[in-house]
């Protein structure tokens, strides 16, 4: 199936029972939400809102709230910009309403979801904002929330992800988070976290913006650095366009390149799985474990400006990038109960070498740049996922450089130690892209986290770039997590995997989340710790969802009753 040209919302039926599926591909054409306009380096995204347009039944998003359907089409017009666009240096953010920007989640919406629903909702919806900021940092596309009346919860997170944010002084536009008075939430995790880490929003201040249901006007939004300025009306449009010609000399995007089109994955759903070109999905429903193989690319990769911009959308680090992106996502709303994903790869690592060479060689150029934002955004999707993550270095496996990254990314890595047969034992190669071209979300590479950052262990393993290492010596350097020789692997994996998926699923998320970025914290991190731990908690508490919850009460005039113990 090809499911760029199917609704966001689907049926299909999968093992003799029928389902409802959700994709995240779509194309401008489809939007019901965004409207995308590109006027020479500046991207124009206008949020304005089809109320039937829920990607659900039971609601209808007024007040240019949203769901989960208007997060898909902006995280598809963000790649836009990214490739199709290689000129543009601003995007503005701006509302296609009068007197509302944005009003946030809508809450019917999540009154009448399951918990499953919301929390992968949030965890989409950060991870679309922390994308907006990793473009800015290492790609350099900047942006700016021309702020026009009411910017309320998600809708101002949606602001506060931007480079600046600016409001017009009409004495009715404000900016709120409203969630802790209102609803009996967070704000949204990441609206909380970003008033204090990015905005250095005083705490007390924080505390008195994030109790008000009522929200901030512009002078005071600015005094209390909750934006960044503001205008009258008469001069707003002097004021934005002064904003975007600031931030212009800030990118460092742009030129005359031509950009590429996104043409869409394809992809086959049956009920085996998720089959894609350079990504297969197997699913062992009774076991509740999915199987991950990841194939380096069949032939050499083109490693010239003209041949990748020639080969496009199939640039085969491209190609995996959009295809893992998806599987991922498609993986985390569609099968909940599959709770072990084990990784594999397969293919020629010398192939794999040459494309991590050309990711190498060719930096600076546009395309290769983005295509590393994209495989590096997808990776950190990777790390916060809520599964266990297990990568297994088996016989034909092929993980090397980037692909190493994934194994990096694992709860435990998993190596065949073939002692009687050395030759023809799996290898694990380190290449440079391994010591910072994929940084985590708390800025670290993946070998800087699994080491504590110890100088000494990083430099040793430096000098082994290119070698090809054996389970033994892997272990040896702390690479690999177990290596069991071929007469313990079949039994020693199985027990594993069994062991595994007889755990509880929460304490193994709250495990997890935890164990995988230690030491120093970031805005990023913090952002996930509080979905894994704090939100998780607060939207199944009967303050919130209760039959006499916040949530469940909105908009019906009557009081909330909460259990008033702090637990």
């Amino acid at each position: 199936m090809n499911a760029m040209t199917d609704p966001l919302l689907f049926k299909q039926t999968i093992a003799g029972e029928e389902r409802e599926l959700v994709s995240f591909a779509t194309e401008p054409a489809h939007y019901r939400h965004w409207k995308l306009a590109v006027e020479g380096d500046v991207a124009r995204l206008a949020l304005d809102i089809d109320e039937d347009g829920g990607i659900k039944p039971g609601y209808k998003l007024k007040l240019n709230s949203y769901d989960l359907g208007v997060d898909i089409e902006l995280h598809d017009a963000l790649n836009r910009i990214r490739f199709e666009h290689p000129q543009v240096k601003v995007v503005v953010f701006e509302s296609g309403k009068d007197r509302i920007w944005c009003s946030g989640a809508n809450i019917y919406m999540l009154g009448l979801s399951t918990h499953a629903w919301k929390v992968n909702f949030c965890k989409f919806t950060n991870e679309t904002r922390n994308g907006l900021e990793d473009s800015s940092r290492h790609e350099g596309l900047k942006s700016v929330a021309a702020v026009t009346g009411a910017c309320a919860g998600g809708g101002y997170e949606l602001a506060l992800a931007c480079d600046r944010i600016v409001m017009v002084d009409d004495r009715s536009s404000t900016v709120s988070l409203p969630e802790v008075p209102l609803l009996g939430v967070l704000p949204g995790t990441g609206g909380l976290t970003r008033v204090t880490d990015k905005r250095k929003v005083r705490r007390d201040l924080a505390d008195i913006f994030c109790t008000t249901s009522e929200g901030v006007r512009a002078d005071r939004a600015r005094e209390w650095k909750l934006i960044d300025a503001h205008a009258k009306p008469q001069q707003f449009a002097q004021l934005v366009a002064a904003e975007v010609e600031a931030l212009r000399r800030q990118s460092t995007r742009g030129g005359t390149q031509q950009g590429i089109s996104l043409t869409p994955v394809q992809l086959v759903i049956d009920e085996e799985g998720y089959h894609y070109g350079t990504v297969d999905v197997r699913i062992d429903r009774a076991a509740r474990i999915a199987t991950l193989t990841v194939q380096a690319p069949a032939a050499h990769v083109e490693s010239t400006p003209e041949t990748i911009v020639s080969a496009g959308a199939g640039w085969w680090p491209l190609k995996l990038a959009r295809e893992l992106d998806d599987a991922i996502l498609n993986l985390r709303a569609n099968e909940l109960e599959i709770g072990t994903w084990v990784l594999k790869t397969r293919g020629d690592s010398v192939l794999l070498a040459q494309a991590d060479a050309a990711l190498d060689k060719l930096q600076d150029h546009w395309l290769v740049r983005e295509t590393i934002g994209m495989l590096r955004r997808t990776l950190a999707r990777l790390d916060v996922t809520s599964r266990s993550l297990i990568a297994l270095v088996d016989a034909g496996s092929c993980f090397a450089g980037t692909f190493y990254e994934l194994a990096l990314a694992c709860d435990r890595i998993y190596m065949l130690d073939l002692p009687d047969a050395p030759d023809a034992a799996p290898v694990l190669r380190l290449e440079t892209g391994n010591f910072g071209r994929y940084p985590m979300v708390n800025g670290l590479t993946r070998l800087a986290n699994r080491f504590y950052e110890d100088a000494d262990t990083l430099t040793q393993l430096q000098t082994l770039v290119g070698s090809a290492l054996r389970a033994d010596q892997a272990l040896a350097l702390g690479l690999v997590t177990v290596a069991p020789d071929d007469i313990d692997w079949d039994d020693e994996i199985r027990l594993m995997l069994e062991e595994r998926s007889s755990l509880s699923p929460d304490a193994l998320t709250g495990m997890e989340a935890s164990l995988r970025f230690p030491g120093k914290e970031t805005m990023e991190t913090r952002v996930f710790g509080r979905l894994s731990a704090w939100q998780n908690w607060i939207f199944i508490r009967p303050n919130a969802v209760g039959e006499e919850g916040a949530l469940k009460l909105f908009g019906t005039g009557k009081k909330s009753k909460f259990d008033w113990k702090r637990v």
